[in-house]
């Protein structure tokens, strides 16, 4: 049997306060299961197993009003517990995918300088869009000669003109999953090609995207998880597949 843990001790590992634990004691959401008798609080494994149910409803979002009634309801076993949060997880994840493939239309829209009203970005990049990605990515990218070029190629831009490179962007990623999906070695010279292709979609549509720019964006897909999880929704893997591809392509024209 394991040993009651003081309060502080549960604080510790569970990464909350110790005012935080003392508050779902006195509105009865968790109160320990044991005392001292000095009257300290002393915590055994099953009010461990409680807490860890608490955190999880509320990293989701759940109130303690709300968490209270889930926990406390007689009728639900632990297994319908685990089978709720898997369904929550699942929940969340794809609307999480969902959004990160509507951040990475934003970004490539806002780096590009899109001349768009807010009702047509919403309707070409989808419903997740939110015109903040586009101060994050001016911030970004704002003093660089591919921002201020882009900024001049598509400030002549119409949404037809939006429309067709979204649908180009697409098919090519298409194209990427087709090689993933089919074993094309990254580094072949199909798999080459394919990257070829994603830079030169680059520049005939927004600026001159060199080889060591390509390098740039290729780490990007990795470093940030907003494109390595549209690529991976795309098809599992995608993101590290374009990312190697592209960095073969890079080192066959630049021999680096």
């Amino acid at each position: 049997m394991s040993k009651d843990l003081s309060v502080g001790q549960v604080a510790a590992i569970a990464k909350v306060t110790v005012r935080t634990l003392h508050h779902y004691d006195e509105i009865g959401l968790l109160s320990p299961g044991g005392r001292t008798p000095a009257g300290y609080r002393r915590y055994r494994d099953t009010d461990l197993d409680r807490l860890q149910q608490i955190l999880f409803y509320r990293e989701l979002g759940f109130s303690l009003e709300e968490i209270a009634a889930i926990l406390d309801d007689g009728t639900v076993s632990p297994t319908e517990h685990l089978r709720r949060q898997h369904e929550l997880l699942h929940a969340r994840i794809s609307h999480l995918q969902e959004l990160a493939a509507a951040v990475e239309h934003a970004m490539e829209a806002s780096m590009m300088g899109i001349q768009l009203t807010p009702e047509e970005k919403f309707e070409v990049f989808g419903r997740d869009y939110q015109e903040s990605w586009e101060t994050e990515a001016e911030q970004q990218y704002g003093e660089s000669d591919a921002w201020q070029q882009s900024r001049r190629r598509t400030g002549r831009y119409t949404k037809a003109d939006w429309a067709r490179i979204k649908a180009e962007g697409d098919a090519l990623n298409g194209r990427y999953a087709a090689a993933l999906t089919a074993g094309i070695a990254p580094d072949s010279a199909e798999g080459m090609a394919l990257a070829e292709a994603h830079r030169q979609q680059i520049t005939d549509a927004y600026y001159d995207c060199g080889y060591a720019i390509h390098r740039g964006l290729a780490e990007m897909y990795l470093a940030d998880e907003r494109f390595t999880a549209t690529y991976e929704r795309i098809a599992p893997g995608l993101a590290h597949w374009l990312h190697a591809a592209i960095i073969a392509n890079a080192e066959a024209h630049d021999g680096s």
